[in-house]
């Protein structure tokens, strides 16, 4: 066999890999065959073969849920290793094949830059190893301006509820909201601990602007109250520390609680009226979907 018909056929367990590697990071079978073209039936031929091949299973499965195995976690490792040296090799024997260069710079929120961002940086860079990211973190609230004003290529955002048509929106998740409470001793866990909690009389950490201050100020209207402002502040994540701090009351998205240092001071309380959730999702310039670099990042998503 010469070497392109070996890189060729090599090229179809590498597309394996990819495979095995997009599902550790949805742990949905639905979900990677959806956003890599393939069947379900051909994903799951695909797994079966890797574990025919190293003889362990490397996902549990049940009608609810997929989690990885012991044997899956030291697969993930090899097959990461694996997709770096292949690029690497294919440029080595082939410099004037045409891979993505360049820099993507990103702008998001500290948590999202755990909670979200991780997967899709694992995905993008295992396709384009040539591309520079440039991350820069901040109040999720000025994703818009930062786009805008031409500081970021893309950023993270939640769907406003008005949207410049200049923008551009790919959905990645849906992230409920919650109204949090602190655990410790103080007046306002006191409060809250009442049988009927007086919503009105509590005091209210928000954000000083974006989507996260229209939200709760949708909640303050629906409940029929006039809130008691304790400080507005910038970021989600100042607002759980407040509230952890026994500052007050906050809504905020779960994502931010869970990835939060003080989790364990919070507690979250039934809201009398739902909530809508946030729209996650990545935001660029319209006019620069058709970028290289910006279009293979959506790609991914």
């Amino acid at each position: 066999m010469n070497l392109i018909l070996f890189m060729e056929s090599l090229s179809m367990d590498i597309r394996s890999l990819k495979l095995y590697l997009h599902l550790c990071d949805s742990l949905h079978f639905a979900k990677t065959a959806e956003q890599s073209h393939v069947s379900p039936s051909t994903l799951s031929r695909a797994l079966q073969r890797l574990e025919d091949e190293v003889g362990s299973k490397l996902f549990e499965r049940d009608n609810r849920s997929v989690t990885i195995t012991h044997a899956g976690l030291e697969f993930r490792r090899f097959a990461e290793q694996t997709l770096m040296e292949w690029s690497q090799l294919r440029s080595r024997l082939d410099p004037n094949q045409q891979f993505l260069r360049g820099n993507l710079n990103l702008y998001c929120s500290v948590t999202a830059a755990y909670s979200h961002l991780p997967a899709l940086l694992d995905r993008f860079r295992r396709d384009h190893p040539h591309v520079d990211i440039k991350l820069t973190t901040g109040d999720p609230a000025n994703a818009v301006s930062h786009i805008q004003k031409n500081r970021a290529d893309i950023a993270i955002i939640a769907l406003p509820e008005v949207f410049p048509d200049t923008l551009h929106f790919t959905p990645i998740d849906k992230v409920p909201i919650s109204v949090i409470a602190p655990t410790m001793h103080c007046q306002v866990q006191q409060w809250v601990s009442q049988g009927n909690i007086d919503w009105a009389k509590l005091p209210y950490i928000v954000p000083d602007h974006g989507p996260g201050r229209k939200r709760i100020d949708q909640w303050f209207k629906q409940m029929g109250i006039k809130p008691n402002i304790y400080a507005q502040v910038s970021g989600q994540e100042a607002i759980v520390s407040m509230v952890a701090l026994g500052c007050g009351v906050g809504i905020s998205p779960e994502a931010v609680i869970h990835n939060s240092p003080v989790r364990e001071r919070i507690q979250t309380l039934a809201s009398p009226v739902d909530i809508p959730a946030f729209e996650l999702g990545c935001c660029c310039k319209e006019k620069r979907t058709n970028d290289p670099i910006i279009s293979a990042f959506l790609e991914i998503i």
